[in-house]
Formats: C-alpha cells, structure tokens, sequence
C-alpha cells in the first residue's frame, strides 16, 4: 500500500510495483500448474496399473513433474527475494493498521496511451464467460480480486469496452461503490446511469426498487461495479 502511494512521485518505486506485478502473475501460474495437476490426477484415480506405468513415460510424470515444478517455484521464489531487498532499499512504511486512502472514482474509458499487456487472455475468459450465459433470468456476478496494483480496474475497463459485449448487451453501466455506501444513493445512482436522466423520486428503497426492476426489465444487463 505505501510503495502504491509512493509510486506516482517515484520512478524507482513504480518500476518496482511493475516487476511485483510480474512475479505475482508467475507465482499465480505455478499455483494453477499445482491445481491442474491435483485435478488430472483425481481423474485418475482407479486407473488401471497399465495406464499409471504408461503414465511414467509422458509429461504426467510424477518425478518430472516435481522436478519442473521445484525449478519453477525457486525460479519465482530468488526474483521474490531480490524485490523484497530492493523494496528495503527505498525505505517502505510497514503499516499496522489500513490507511486511509481517500475513494477514488474511477470511469469506464481505457487509457489508450498506455500499453497493456498480458491481459488479452483473462478479458478473453471474462468475455467467454459473459457471452455463454445461459439463463438470463439469474444475476451472474464475475470477482476480479487481487492484491492492489495487478490491474483489476484495467482488466474490468478492457472487459466493458470489448465490441463483443457492446453488442451483446442492450445496457451497460460502470459504478464506483465505495466500501462504506448508502443504498438510497445508490440506487438512485445506478438508475441515472440505466435512464440517462436525473432520478427525483423520493428517498423510499421500495419506490427506488420498483423503479429499477422497470428500467432493466427483460433487458441484457452488464454492470460494471468498482
């Protein structure tokens, strides 16, 4: 959190969060490796004895898979240890309790000035996800969670922006809740962005409600909620 703050001000330190980010996203490629593996092998369970010889002569080897696997995680584990020395060099603020970061307000439109990069798989899986839903009539909620910095927010503007969700939902709304929210607000606030309008209605959650459930009724809804 205060490498986050200080990055703005500080080249070295902004250099610093991008390698974090790097290494976060390797760590989080070993950890699936470990997961998929835990699974195919579940799978396998009452396999012949055939097909677990077999298995010694492929890349499902369990001696080469925990060789591969221990090379990767010392791989991540020494750039882990070189960031956490460096990060000592430029003095961080271990904090005892959350700062109090101010809200910030985010909006929908990406930053096309700036590179993104290696997100195009994720938005493709998110995108995927939003495009195969079969039941419109159930609320599919999609996480992007993540320790501060990975770029959650990007992710979700990339997500919002794709032609192929344009096109597939009739409404789309981006919103800002902060962790301490008043409802009447927000929904006053979310049924300006569905109406494009000024809402006047009186502060009664119920009116609010109905109100809503009218704007979206039978209509493909994305909502974008930072």
């Amino acid at each position: 959190m205060d490498a986050e703050e200080k990055s703005d001000a500080n080249p070295t330190v902004k250099r610093w969060m991008k390698d974090l980010k790097a290494v976060a996203y390797e760590a989080d490629d070993v950890l699936d490796d470990f997961q998929y593996e835990a699974l195919r092998r579940e799978a396998q369970i009452g396999d012949s004895a055939t097909r677990k010889v077999r298995g010694y002569f492929t890349p499902h080897n369990p001696l080469l898979f925990r060789a591969t696997m221990s090379r990767k995680l010392s791989n991540v584990l020494s750039k882990i240890n070189g960031l956490i020395e460096e990060m000592n060099k430029f003095g961080p603020v271990q904090r005892t309790e959350p700062s109090q970061v101010t809200y910030r307000r985010t909006h929908s439109a990406l930053d096309y000035s700036v590179d993104i990069m290696g997100r195009d798989d994720d938005k493709g899986v998110v995108v995927k996800l939003l495009m195969e839903q079969q039941n419109q009539h159930r609320l599919q909620v999609l996480p992007i969670v993540g320790m501060g910095g990975l770029g959650k927010t990007t992710l979700a503007k990339m997500i919002y922006n794709d032609p192929e969700v344009k096109e597939h939902f009739q409404l789309k709304m981006w919103h800002c809740v902060s962790e301490n929210f008043e409802v009447v607000s927000l929904l006053k606030s979310i049924i300006e962005l569905a109406t494009n309008e000024r809402c006047e209605l009186h502060d009664n959650i119920e009116v609010l409600r109905g109100k809503l459930q009218k704007v979206i009724d039978r209509k493909k809804v994305s909502t974008c909620a930072r």
